[in-house]
């Protein structure tokens, strides 16, 4: 599967070791940017590039966004037609934002998750499939006719 993987100057650092840990786990990672820490760098640009590029292959490529909040991250990826972006702050939720929601991407608060929580997430994320249960189904077609 292919990860892409963006982070502003409040989740660069963690991005750069998130991005050795996923490829030792096996993903095919491509960085989306920020490609240096820059404290005036703006998130819309690299969680755009993101949700993009999953966009293009829904069924094969997932996102991971890392910022400070999260929030705005989170915001402008759910723009991109066919994005569905959860942030999440614990396992539980990354594993349901999966069954529940096929969330195809995922967003990362930095500010309020240690190192080590947020690369068990990730892992969690990444291994769980969607539920395929009808109701989970019929609520995502609910979605899909509201992008239209």
């Amino acid at each position: 599967m292919k990860v892409y993987i963006g982070a502003d100057h409040g989740g660069f650092k963690l991005k750069e070791k998130a991005k050795h840990k996923l490829v030792e786990w096996g993903f095919d990672v491509e960085d989306m940017g920020a490609k240096t820490l820059d404290p005036d760098d703006d998130y819309p640009e690299f969680a755009y590039a993101v949700a993009k590029k999953v966009s293009e292959n829904l069924s094969a490529s997932r996102g991971i966004l890392l910022c400070r909040s999260g929030v705005g991250m989170d915001i402008v990826a759910n723009k991109v037609k066919g994005i569905r972006s959860a942030q999440v702050f614990n396992e539980e939720m990354a594993k349901k934002s999966r069954e529940h929601e096929d969330a195809n991407v995922l967003t990362i608060a930095t500010d309020y998750l240690p190192e080590e929580n947020v690369l068990f997430i990730l892992k969690i994320w990444l291994e769980t499939p969607f539920s395929g249960d009808e109701r989970h189904v019929r609520r995502l077609k609910q979605i899909e006719e509201l992008e239209k």
